[in-house]
């Protein structure tokens, strides 16, 4: 099939010059019918074969590639050539310089396959010179003065041929260096590419060992922090005068963990993103965990005087999972609906279905609060990234929890949705395979409860 500019330019160029080579052929056969060789069978037989070539166009258009037209075209030229020089003429004859035509067109349009080219014409010169033997001598159908007059016409065709040929070359010539610089820009632009991802990618990886060797420095005297503030909770709780000191204790302390909870994070970021974290699958009774996410998130939730409520319509039992990363994504989800909705209720559903690429354990989170814009829905999983711009300044938050959560979901071969509507609420969905133990007790109970606030 014709493909780019380069092939439709050879197809018109092809097509073009079988509709003028024909007519410049007859130039030539109407100066030999004035003759007296105008009255014999060969005159015919050269004056059908330069007609056929007006065929040669539809034979392009039926089979769609221009090798086959071509190469027929060629061998054609080639035994026309021959043919009138046997008898009009030899070496003197008209026709002869079509077969120098026929040889330049060969090269031109057969140029990847010139070897059948070449066996075709040294097939019809092999047959050429054995009627030479054969005959000892060119038949003298029309006498050589009266060939003057042809052989002009025959010439200047000739080169009205090549000059549309050498146009033709110089076209497809200017075609193919264009080509050659856009592929020599698109290097470079591609070599330039790479190199801004390696410089990226290298940045990122020396940014992930800073954030955590930087986690793992202030850890530790963060940690230290915590504690004193306990032991010195501890040595002030009996005293009567202690109120104001246990005060400024509970902020230091609040303070502390909060600082530790946000280089936690960062920490866990930089160990995803340096390939260091990984998966810590363990066989989990799913109720269990529930359990103790409901417990640990209860206190955050009812202090906006909202209300939790779990429903687990069905006993998932036990399986494989990491419930760490569980445990943390649905905390941040918790924490994220707790710090948005005021004297609502939230709800986590847990339960599992069962599709064509196998069983999938759901997790949803839902709040009534104060839901997002479209345009924060778009970028709530960026890094630093929250829904709102005056978010940080209103609820506070580093835009941390959530990029985190979708890293973990994505580690344990999972996803994360969410739906939101401006005023109305939020809506989290992650979904996890599920990957059964063995064994596992079926007969854990079903949750649904509530923790009022």
């Amino acid at each position: 099939m014709l493909q780019g500019d380069s092939d439709r330019l050879m197809a018109r160029t092809f097509v073009m010059l079988h509709l003028a080579g024909p007519l410049m052929g007859h130039s030539v056969t109407f100066f030999l019918a004035r003759t007296t060789a105008g009255e014999s069978w060969q005159f015919w037989v050269t004056e059908a074969m330069v007609a056929s070539f007006l065929a040669i166009p539809l034979l392009l258009k039926a089979s769609g590639g221009i090798r086959l037209p071509a190469m027929t075209s060629v061998q054609m030229l080639v035994g026309l050539s021959l043919f009138g020089s046997f008898y009009f003429g030899g070496i003197s004859s008209p026709l002869l310089p079509w077969f120098l035509i026929a040889m330049v067109l060969g090269f031109f349009y057969l140029s990847e396959s010139i070897r059948p080219v070449l066996t075709g014409i040294a097939m019809q010169l092999s047959a050429f010179f054995v009627m030479r033997l054969f005959y000892g001598h060119f038949p003298t159908l029309i006498d050589a003065r009266d060939l003057h007059l042809a052989n002009t016409f025959s010439i200047l065709a000739a080169l009205a041929y090549m000059t549309i040929l050498s146009l033709f070359y110089e076209t497809v010539l200017r075609i193919s260096l264009s080509l050659e610089q856009e592929t020599i820009d698109q290097r470079s632009k591609l070599t330039m590419v790479r190199a801004a991802m390696e410089a990226a990618e290298l940045a990122s990886k020396r940014k992930s060992i800073f954030l955590a060797k930087m986690s793992h420095e202030l850890r530790t005297p963060l940690n230290a922090v915590i504690g004193y503030a306990e032991m010195l909770r501890e040595n002030f709780e009996d005293r009567d005068d202690a109120g104001q000191k246990m005060q400024d204790l509970d902020r230091i302390h609040a303070a502390g963990r909060h600082l530790l909870a946000l280089v936690n994070t960062v920490l866990d970021l930089s160990s995803i993103e340096s390939n260091r974290l990984e998966l810590s699958t363990e066989a989990v009774d799913v109720a269990s965990l529930i359990a103790e996410v409901t417990a640990t998130a209860s206190p955050l939730i009812a202090k906006r005087d909202n209300r939790l409520v779990v429903n687990m319509p069905q006993p998932l039992g036990t399986m494989e999972l990491d419930p760490l990363k569980v445990r943390q994504s649905l905390l941040n989800l918790l924490s994220n609906a707790a710090k948005f909705t005021t004297k609502g209720t939230i709800m986590m559903t847990v339960l599992s279905r069962t599709t064509d690429r196998g069983e999938w354990m759901t997790l949803e989170v839902t709040d009534n609060g104060i839901g997002m814009s479209p345009d924060g829905l778009r970028r709530i999983f960026e890094d630093f990234s929250q829904a709102e711009n005056d978010t940080a300044s209103k609820f506070g938050g580093t835009g941390l929890g959530l990029a985190l959560t979708r890293r973990f979901c994505r580690m344990m071969g999972g996803t994360i949705d969410v739906r939101s509507e401006r005023g109305v609420g939020t809506s989290f969905t992650i979904e996890i395979p599920i990957v059964r133990v063995r064994d596992s007790i079926a007969s854990a109970p079903t949750l649904t409860f509530g923790v009022a606030a």
